[in-house]
């Protein structure tokens, strides 16, 4: 990537640049209003947020990772194919396997209920920084959670007496200088209604991810359902109807052009760009490289698994997708911080800080970079190792772990209170979730790269039993680990106070665990109170040096809105281009051979080389237009945020960023920052044309 010359103020404002910033929309400055007019946004601010058919009504907080939009009177929901990954996994069998051959439910009764998933809606935010910061002043970390959890517990319980329905969150922003209350409606039964097949809806897979151009198809389809008297929130039953919404997000085929304004709305889930260049350096060597050191491992492991048999491929894909995802991530955000030296320009910078605070005195005494750096020196350590602790062991990639995890924090319990003896947890029987000879090699390769990455202090004493027991054989100790642990029979009680259970060896790994992550946790806690109250400081040592300019806060999974305009970006010279055709996709489709990720099946070349896509072409080019580029801001969280036009019309969906500019969490790059998005007509098109799901397209009513 070329080496950008980056201005001071490009580097820290996280101001008014119009395609950077992720923004509240409950206090949305103005100044940022009228440059989204400028750019060609044309409803009005309380459209936004405040009327009964405001954009936001439609944008949902999709299963508490993922974003998505409603589209239509009958609670349909878009979000992308790898949010609704795990869902169409968990209904696919080697007999119907949705997720390779894709899913359509012809009628609401064949629409698939998922257990556990939910869509939340944003009713309202507040600013209660005033009721909340005076109690925190002094206290450490930790007492500062215990202190936030307790008033919004407390808040949540008045709440909940006024509208059953209805949760609040309350959430630091600014780094903890502000505090804001947000109020959702959750809605627990959803759907699963359609699905395009993966070759499609993850086509290019790895060797695409981060990666422009793109020609992947990313979205999936699901609906929301509700109690038949009230239209409110239920849990699953049959007799629950589709959910009608107040409004819903209008579908366009009118498609975009150079300039043209595009604005996403959803739940990006963290950044970090206040954080100072003391703490980039740590996410630089000691979050982001140990992390792809320990993923590189977990990964060949369930990669040449998932080639011996469908049914392995079928369990472990999703955990695989998640792994690589942001092992690849980490890899393109070290190569950016380094490429465009970040953390130098970070400390000129700070330097400007410094000089600030000297002439006005602000936070004198309080605020310290010396300090600050001395404090990261010493934790950075003990961070990298948390990460590979954290990468092992609780990622929850394997059975075993999961269950010791579980057992050693606290399970629900059943049996009589007044007999303790005869009290049980119990494990349901999920074995077709998980292949027992994968795990074992998973695991054992895990704890023996966790030995050779961490010092003697951080071992947790399941490798004394492994040396003196097993002769230092890891597959054996994880063999009997899932052949004999009392841990690993499912449905059956499991006695927990009885002597045998402590005795017992996945019992014993659980609780060794426990203690090694709180010998970390307490060796941390060291420091992380006073890095924590100084990058605090330092936030509003730029808030109020920066007080002529307005200033978003860094993500944290509540909704946002960026904007911007459609268009592509320069790399050495060469221009991206802004969208991909489908002749672009039948080409890639040609090189399956060399690459199995640019497999499609044959009824999908057909398709893509259609000399006339109706109504689904783009009126300028008259070809099918499959993924288009945006300067907005995301991250990790935006997967599925709604794209929308100036009229608040669904253009498509996010659902990638540019490798070029994969530092964007710590820093936006107005240069080389791209969203990669999926427009909506290729979308309609797959659900037409390979989908015949003339049902929901009535549905939807795209215009």
């Amino acid at each position: 990537m070329k080496k950008l010359l980056l201005t001071l103020v490009c580097l820290c404002t996280l101001g008014a640049h119009a395609d950077e910033g992720m923004w509240t929309l409950s206090n949305l400055p103005d100044a940022v209003y009228e440059q989204m007019k400028q750019y060609g946004f044309q409803l009005s601010k309380e459209q936004l947020y405040q009327s009964q058919d405001a954009v936001k009504n439609a944008v949902v907080n999709f299963g508490g990772f993922c974003s998505g939009v409603v589209v239509s009177p009958d609670g349909l929901v878009f979000t992308n194919h790898h949010c609704g990954f795990d869902a169409i996994r968990q209904h696919s069998t080697v007999e119907h396997d949705y997720m390779l051959n894709g899913f359509y439910a012809k009628t609401f009764e064949e629409e698939l209920p998922n257990e556990d998933l939910f869509v939340s809606f944003m009713i309202e935010q507040k600013d209660v920084t005033d009721s909340i910061v005076p109690r925190l002043e002094g206290k450490s970390q930790r007492e500062r959670g215990e202190i936030v959890d307790s008033i919004e517990n407390a808040w949540q319980k008045a709440m909940r007496q006024q509208d059953s329905t209805l949760r609040v969150e309350l959430k630091p922003f600014y780094e903890g200088n502000q505090y804001y209350l947000t109020t959702y409606r959750d809605f627990n039964d959803v759907r699963l209604v359609f699905s395009v097949p993966k070759s499609m809806g993850k086509y290019g897979g790895e060797t695409d991810n981060w990666m422009w151009p793109r020609q992947t198809c990313d979205y999936s389809v699901f609906r929301i359902y509700a109690d038949p008297k009230t239209n409110g929130p239920a849990e699953y039953s049959k007799d629950n109807v589709p959910y009608r919404p107040q409004s819903w997000a209008p579908v366009s085929l009118q498609g975009y052009k150079p300039g043209d304004f595009a604005m996403i709305m959803g739940y990006p889930g963290s950044t970090s760009r206040y954080l100072s260049s003391y703490g980039i350096q740590e996410r630089r060597d000691a979050i982001n490289t140990p992390r792809v050191q320990v993923r590189e491992v977990k990964q060949a492991v369930m990669w040449r698994r998932m080639q011996s048999a469908e049914a392995i491929r079928i369990m472990y894909e999703s955990k695989y997708a998640h792994s690589s995802n942001y092992w690849k991530n980490s890899i393109g955000m070290n190569k950016c911080i380094d490429s465009i030296g970040l953390i130098q320009q970070k400390r000129d910078f700070e330097a400007r800080i410094r000089q600030w605070q000297d002439e006005t005195g602000y936070l004198k005494d309080k605020l310290n970079f010396d300090s600050l750096q001395r404090l990261y020196e010493k934790r950075m350590a003990l961070t990298r190792v948390r990460t590979i602790f954290r990468e092992t062991f609780f990622t929850f990639d394997d059975e075993v772990t999961t269950r010791a995890w579980r057992s050693s924090l606290g399970m629900k319990v059943e049996g009589p209170e007044s007999k303790p003896k005869k009290q049980y947890i119990r494990f349901d029987d999920n074995s077709k979730e998980w292949d027992e000879t994968t795990d074992c090699e998973l695991l054992a390769a895990l704890i023996r790269n966790y030995r050779q990455q961490v010092d003697a202090d951080y071992l947790p004493d399941f490798y004394q039993t492994i040396d003196k027991k097993f002769g230092g054989d890891y597959d054996a100790y994880v063999r009997t680990l899932y052949k004999k642990s009392l841990l690993m029979k499912s449905g059956k009680p499991i006695y927990f106070n009885k002597k045998s259970y402590n005795k017992d060896l996945a019992v014993r790994y659980g609780m060794s665990l426990s203690e090694v992550l709180a010998k970390i946790n307490a060796d941390l806690a060291q420091y992380s109170s006073a890095i924590a109250q100084q990058e605090r400081w330092l936030c509003a040592a730029v808030l109020r040096m920066e007080q002529d300019q307005p200033n978003y806060s860094d993500a944290n999974f509540t909704m946002r809105m960026t904007y911007g305009q459609v268009g592509e970006y320069s790399l050495d010279g060469r221009p991206s281009g802004y969208y991909t055709t489908a002749r672009s996709l039948w080409e890639k489709m040609q090189q399956a051979d060399k690459n199995v990720e640019y497999y499609a099946e044959p009824v999908m070349h057909e398709l893509l080389s259609q000399k006339d896509y109706g109504r689904y072409a783009d009126k300028l080019t008259g070809t099918l237009q499959l993924c288009f580029l945006s300067n907005n801001d995301i991250t990790g969280g935006n997967s599925g945020s709604p794209v929308f036009n100036g009229k608040g019309e669904l253009l498509g969906l996010a659902f990638d960023g540019n490798w070029d500019s994969l530092a964007s969490d710590i820093f936006f790059d107005r240069q080389l920052a791209r969203t990669i998005n999926v427009d909506v007509r290729y979308m309609l098109y797959l659900m037409d044309r390979w989908g015949h799901a003339d049902r929901l397209l009535k549905e939807i009513n795209a215009k």
